[in-house]
């Protein structure tokens, strides 16, 4: 009885915190593996925008599973994740933020899994190094990418520093 309650209190907690995060654009699928009687596998790639960068966004490429459990929500889909950042348009900062603050978010499997974009400033380089990686709360995952986004001049406006937004 205690485990069916804390189930359902993680899943209106996840839809909740769900709700609130920004939707990720899809681009397009590609199938990779072939099922005779429900979806199929495929590769899903996405888009966001930072949500306090104006003038970045990032794709990733994760795989989808088909199949009976795919379709219901219930697979636990695997870590690997591809991740491309790039200026798009003229930099400018909405607020501060700290090294490794969460971009997206968005949940993996049923109750545990999530992946997550962070963020960070490489000062030195006044670039914006962007990493995506899945997490769990116990044994976590090691696979992961990173992309980076040296802040150049857009037309003629001149770039701004990303270490001068960082919390310090």
């Amino acid at each position: 009885m205690l485990a069916r309650i804390a189930l359902a209190l993680t899943l209106v907690v996840g839809a909740v915190t769900g709700a609130a995060a920004q939707e990720p654009d899809l681009i397009f699928k590609k199938s990779t593996v072939w099922r005779a009687l429900t979806p199929d596998d495929k590769l899903a790639v996405y888009g966001i925008d930072d949500p306090l960068v104006e003038g970045v966004a990032c794709h990733y490429t994760t795989p989808e599973r088909g199949g009976i459990s795919g379709t219901l929500g219930m697979a636990e889909e695997v870590s690997d994740i591809s991740l491309a950042c790039r200026q798009v348009g003229p930099v400018k900062f909405k607020q501060r933020f700290g090294q490794g603050d969460v971009v997206f978010s968005e949940r993996r499997s049923l109750i545990f899994k999530r992946m997550q974009i962070v963020r960070g400033c490489d000062v030195k380089r006044n670039t914006l190094v962007y990493m995506v990686y899945s997490d769990r709360p116990i044994e976590g995952s090691p696979k992961n990418s990173t992309s980076t986004v040296p802040l150049m001049p857009w037309g003629a406006e001149v770039p701004p520093k990303c270490g001068d937004w960082l919390n310090r």
